[in-house]
């Protein structure tokens, strides 16, 4: 999402004809109308994903999904809920993970979740208070990566920094490379300061340094994700004639969109939007803003562009999807960046719809467009968006989200006339002005449709059989097990031999009407007699009968009637083998002991155990070994420990008798067993050990591992404090400053304290002290009177302009006195000071007065 000439195929149905037009606006309880799909289950966002005040708040939209074994993972532009849908049509939220930095796109391999960080507000810790300023060194754009072993306490275990962030991501593999994954990296957004991360540069194509006119491909060393890091930058988007990076698509095709508007976005390749790899057969397609590209992955950290098209109705060239054969693409035009209403009745099937090309000895051919059919209206915002295949047998089927157009299910087997074959749709959010919504994404996924609605939460949905699909082929559909799905790394997608299978190919090579009534119903008789003989045992017999099946009346020559002919012996032969083909490799599971930490840091060695296990009628595990750190492979005999401060990762596998090795797990344990240090810092004391006043002192903590997670002090019999800074010791006497720390993982260190003396301060010596100006004929003199109002003796010293007199021994109540000529008829007010020394309770004070006198005049 972003806040070629040809005829289409398909047109925009009329009010009359269909159920999506003038649905009830709500945003929980809007209308809904639904063609051949069933919804089964919807789940409101959880709290902390949603405001409800403004439902379509973009800075908490949920955006796309991936799979993993029985989880579904949503996206959010908060960080990422997870969903247990073992029982696939009632999905349970598992796990919240607030982690905010938008735009949330997720991958999924073995226990890694990848997940893409666009905004500014993004931050390495997850922090919810954002990271303000141009540069800012806690500011996170890149890709984060969770070890999701523990599939309820999700832990970032790597976070690679990029220059324009990661709008989406894709993940690579490669047979020759099975140690790693590779992600590829689409950045949409502005190039942040090289002053925040080296090497960015917001410049023109003619500097080679420009982070413009690229991808950031990061390689992700399985045995060590923490070591994820970006190691190439291709330029998939340059002239290969002349060099220049700048080398597709450098202007909108004319002035304004054929709809009279400005573009929007603008169709320029200076970046791409998303990229589907498509590993088995060594291909990409690039949906890169002004254009769609075709990638040679074969070599996944260099890949190469193959051929470039563009259309001058695709305002922004969006996504792209491979038909199961990677002889078709499906590419999809973001016009209006997905905020905006471009499914309205006045807009044209080739505007803001999928094109779809066939690809041809390496290059890209056009060949139809393909639109929502039902018009929405201006309040709601639509335009072609994330879909995957549906894996029916024998046909090219896409179930894809059109944000509030809802979702659509459509068959482009003829890649020149796509028809829709389902739907399910809901009213808009608002009918008064347009609030963001919709499906972000709809996937197929072992038997249901799954949709991220932007601001209403999850659904799980079926398609249901009609004149389009029948039941036998959404049956085949489901027999397709996923243990993983991220749409932009497509798989191949295969069938084992079945009898949901064979009745799949039958229904196709029926509905081609090329088959006679009598031939149809003997195959089918057939099919079924086999089935019940299976079921009863009868393995050989029901080998038999399919085998009989294969023959004529079916017709080698005819293409759905030599699929069924593929099926029925693919599966007469799996019958009868002695030993069943094991093509599935096993599963293991790591535990660790203890279980992982809410914070995700252990404070002490950890255990993990590893339990592989293989499919019920499969070869059986052969063995299971592990790598720890970037160490060896070691065959697995007991469970592993890890231990010392730092990350560690342990990398594991399992192989079947079969042959057949599972994709490498990891399994990641931060280990923190290390308490901070405080130190404290107390200014010095006098020549006699103790502190004349107040004394501040400053705590300072490290932690080398886990980091500091908070330092208290409590002043001698008081409470434990939180420290904010210098803390002031005052009064006289003896004091006790103790003080601790604690980390991030949960180490607290052991109380120390400092010790540290107040010096009593001197005593003051009280004295009633007056000065006054007379005359004594024409001089003025000034009189100065001090009574020692202590009860002990004092020296009293009295000092003024005009002389000074020192009274030792002043009597408790007696005073000290005395008159001074200042020798001038004219004197200016002014101030006298006296100064009493006592010794009082054992220790010698002095205290000084001041005193003012008048003005007076004696000529």
């Amino acid at each position: 999402m972003l806040l070629g000439l040809a005829s289409t195929t398909t047109t925009a149905a009329s009010a009359d004809t269909d159920p999506r037009v003038g649905l009830g606006a709500g945003w929980l309880d809007a209308q809904e109308a639904a063609s051949n799909v069933q919804l089964l289950a919807h789940l409101d966002k959880p709290e902390g994903f949603v405001q409800p005040s403004n439902p379509g708040n973009s800075a908490y939209a949920n955006s796309d999904l991936a799979f993993a074994g029985n989880y579904a993972f949503s996206g959010n532009y908060q960080g990422f809920n997870i969903y247990d849908i073992s029982n696939g049509g009632s999905p349970v939220l598992k796990t919240s993970v607030i982690c905010p930095g938008g735009q949330g796109d997720l991958s999924v391999y073995g226990n890694l979740l990848f997940m893409s960080v666009e905004e500014t507000r993004g931050r390495i810790d997850c922090g919810t208070q954002g990271a303000s300023g141009t540069v800012n060194p806690d500011r996170f754009r890149g890709v984060r990566v969770f070890d999701i072993s523990d599939i309820s306490r999700p832990v970032q275990v790597a976070a690679v920094q990029t220059c324009r962030g990661s709008h989406t991501h894709s993940l690579v593999t490669s047979k020759n490379e099975p140690e790693n994954v590779y992600v590829y990296v689409s950045g949409t957004a502005g190039v942040r300061s090289g002053q925040e991360l080296a090497g960015c540069a917001n410049t023109a194509a003619t500097d080679p340094g420009t982070s413009l006119w690229r991808i950031d491909v990061i390689r992700v060393p399985l045995a060590a994700p923490q070591n994820a890091a970006v190691v190439s930058q291709p330029r998939l988007l340059a002239d290969p004639s002349t060099g220049a990076v700048n080398g597709l698509q450098n202007t909108p095709p004319t002035q304004q969109h054929p709809s009279g508007t400005n573009w929007s976005p603008q169709p320029v390749t200076n970046h791409c939007h998303d990229i589907t790899a498509y590993p088995e057969i060594g291909l990409a397609a690039g949906a890169c803003a002004g254009n769609g590209i075709l990638i040679d992955i074969s070599d996944p950290s260099n890949p190469k562009r193959l051929d470039a098209v563009s259309d001058p109705n695709y305002a922004y060239w969006h996504s792209a999807t491979f038909n199961n054969d990677g002889t078709k693409v499906v590419f999809t035009d973001e016009w209006g960046g997905g905020s905006a209403a471009r499914c309205r009745v006045t807009d044209e099937p080739s505007w803001g719809a999928n094109a779809i090309y066939d690809v041809v000895g390496g290059k890209l051919q056009f060949r139809s467009y393909y639109k929502l059919p039902a018009p929405q209206t201006t309040t709601e915002n639509c335009v072609a968006h994330n879909g995957s295949l549906v894996p029916v047998p024998g046909r090219d089927i896409m179930v894809q989200a059109w944000y509030q157009g809802g979702l659509s299910a459509f068959d482009f087997t003829d890649s020149r006339n796509p028809k829709e074959i389902a739907y399910f749709d809901r009213g808009p959010v608002s009918a008064t002005s347009l609030v963001l919504g919709g499906y972000w994404s709809a996937y197929w996924y072992n038997g249901h449709i799954y949709g991220n609605e932007i601001a209403r939460g999850f659904d799980a949905l079926k398609l249901m059989p009609s004149r389009f699909l029948d039941q036998a082929e959404i049956n085949a559909a489901a027999s397709v097990r996923l243990g993983r799905f991220n749409t932009q790394a497509q798989p191949r997608l295969t069938w084992e031999p079945s009898f949901d299978l064979v009745r799949a190919r039958y229904v196709q090579a029926v509905r081609t009407g090329k088959m006679s009534t009598g031939g149809a119903t003997s195959v089918k008789v057939s099919i079924d007699k086999a089935e019940q003989l299976s079921q009863q045992g009868q393995r050989q017999a029901a080998s038999a009968l399919l085998l009989s099946a294969a023959k004529p009346p079916l017709k080698e020559s005819d293409k759905e009637q030599a699929a069924l002919i593929e099926a029925l012996k693919d599966l007469a032969a799996a019958l009868t083998a002695t030993q069943p083909a094991d093509r599935t490799a096993p599963v293991t599971s790591a535990t660790t002991d203890p279980a992982r930490p809410a914070g995700g840091w252990f404070t002490g060695q950890v255990k993990v155990t590893l339990t592989a296990a293989d499919e019920a009628k499969g070869s059986g595990v052969d063995h299971t070994e592990y790598r720890l750190d970037g160490g060896a492979w070691t065959r697995y005999t007991a469970p592993v420990v890890l231990s010392g401060d730092g990350a560690h990762a342990l990398a594991y596998r399992s192989a079947d008798k079969a042959g057949n090795v599972e994709d490498i797990g990891t399994v990641t344990a931060k280990i923190d067993a290390t308490a901070p240090v405080t130190t404290p810092t107390v200014p010095p004391a006098n020549g006699d050990g103790e502190h004349d006043g107040d004394v501040q002192v400053t705590l300072s903590a490290t932690d080398e591992t886990s980091g500091l997670a908070r330092t208290e002090y409590a002043l001698d019999a008081g409470d434990w404090t939180p420290y904010a800074g210098p803390v002031t010791v005052s009064g006289p006497g003896e004091h006790v400053l103790r003080y601790r720390s604690a980390d991030k993982a949960g180490n607290v260190e052991e109380a120390k304290s400092v010790k540290l003396t107040i010096a009593t301060p001197a005593p003051r010596v009280p004295l009633t002290v007056t000065a006054s100006s007379r005359c004594v004929g024409t001089s003025a003199h000034v009189a100065v009177t001090a009574v020692n109002d202590a009860a002990v003796p004092a020296n009293v010293s009295l000092t003024t302009p005009f002389g000074a007199k020192t009274v030792d021994g002043v009597a408790p109540a007696k005073q000290a006195y005395q008159s001074f000529n200042t020798r001038t008829g004219q004197l200016a007010a002014g101030t006298v000071t006296v100064t009493g020394t006592a010794v009082i309770g054992g220790k010698q004070g002095t205290t000084s007065y001041e005193v003012a006198y008048n003005a007076i005049s004696c000529a």
